[in-house]
């Protein structure tokens, strides 16, 4: 579909796209409203709540209770927090959980949590009886403007992150503003990444919005503005996935702005260094040095880049015995290598991005030596 994808409805947002359409619910005291809400489109009894050992002591038990009241019979399964879990053994284990509950081919997943929550839950439900409906509550800014929006599912393994995954849309996703008072500030500022990176790639207006935006506020004091924010983030990200839903023609590929080095980051450090957001801010500067040398950024679009993403917390600069090796040894097992060749993402001005096959792996080198 075009840009007319997207439809904003006050708190609701429709995302048309995939075999079936989906709306993405936005506001504040969602979870209590969760069971009704999910009554209204789902005609199934059994259901499984998968989330991690920090965010289930928070708000499964509200979650459990919702469903519980509008007739669902949920089951919870807690797995460690962090990316290791983001494992095919944690598949197997989450899916023998769900055989021994019993449910079937009638049940749903209802995954609560972060961005590796909801890639595993996706996951999960989409290869469990060959697929059944899948409920995204992203409980982290990060996850609400990105990762919960476009039905990309998967787990990472021993080379690299997301290497194996399957396209499955979710039936709902609700962003209950709420759950984000939780976050501890790092947690909080980690989404600011990938809402930049959209605005690189696609809002110029939006960026000069974040140029005047009070870093330092808290939740409470601008919940209006940043509903908004997430909802135009919401609508981005939808609209080019649309176009592309499949990652197959390279519109959805812009997404990716800052991901080559960041993913190759994480890996570098572990998973325990960075914060995704953390390292997808330190990938966008490493594009922005290529996109200066092979689209022609302007120094100045550049340093405002760098300046607004260090307004929010965000890592500019590796620390100095960080083993930048392991990063370039990393990015040759991204997915993002077609045929042998880097399909990089480019800005040539903050606004818009393009697809190349012109930067070389000495071009990557030479931008995480400068970070």
């Amino acid at each position: 579909m075009g840009p007319d994808a997207i439809e904003l409805r006050g708190s609701r947002i429709a995302v048309c796209f995939g075999e079936q359409p989906y709306s993405a619910l936005l506001g504040e005291g969602l979870l209590k409203q969760i069971g009704a809400r999910l009554r209204q489109r789902l005609d199934c009894e059994t259901c499984v709540i998968i989330s991690d050992s920090n965010v289930a002591p928070l708000f499964a038990n509200r979650v459990k209770k919702s469903l519980a009241s509008a007739g669902f019979n949920p089951s919870l399964v807690t797995i460690p927090a962090g990316e290791k879990s983001k494992a095919l053994g944690q598949v197997g284990a989450i899916c023998d959980r769900m055989i021994a509950a019993g449910l079937d081919r009638q049940s749903f997943v209802v995954g609560l949590g972060g961005g590796m929550i909801g890639d595993i839950s996706g996951f999960v439900a989409a290869i469990y009886h060959r697929g059944i409906p899948h409920v995204q509550i992203p409980t982290t800014l990060l996850a609400m403007v990105d990762s919960s929006i476009g039905g990309k599912t998967g787990v990472d393994t021993r080379d690299g992150k997301n290497l194996i995954g399957v396209f499955h849309q979710p039936s709902l996703v609700i962003d209950d503003l709420d759950v984000l008072k939780t976050l501890p500030r790092r947690q909080f500022n980690q989404g600011f990444a990938e809402i930049i990176k959209h605005a690189i790639i696609a809002d110029q207006k939006m960026f000069r919005t974040l140029q005047s935006w009070d870093a330092s506020s808290s939740l409470a004091s601008g919940a209006l503005a940043l509903q908004s924010l997430i909802k135009r983030n919401i609508q981005i990200k939808s609209r080019i996935v649309a176009k592309d839903e499949r990652d197959r023609t390279g519109e959805r590929a812009l997404l990716n702005f800052g991901h080559t080095v960041g993913h190759a980051i994480e890996r570098a450090g572990n998973y325990q260094k960075f914060l995704h957001g953390e390292a997808v801010s330190l990938g966008i500067v490493a594009a922005c040095a290529i996109s200066a040398k092979r689209a022609g950024l302007r120094p100045d679009q550049r340093a405002a880049i760098v300046d607004l993403l260090e307004r929010f917390g965000l890592p500019t600069r590796l620390p100095p015995n960080f083993p930048r090796k392991k990063i370039f040894d990393a990015i040759k097992f991204d997915k993002k290598f077609d045929g042998g060749k880097v399909r990089f993402v480019v800005t040539p001005r903050i606004g818009t991005a393009r697809i190349t096959n012109d930067v070389t792996l000495n071009d990557i080198r030479e931008a995480v030596k400068q970070l």
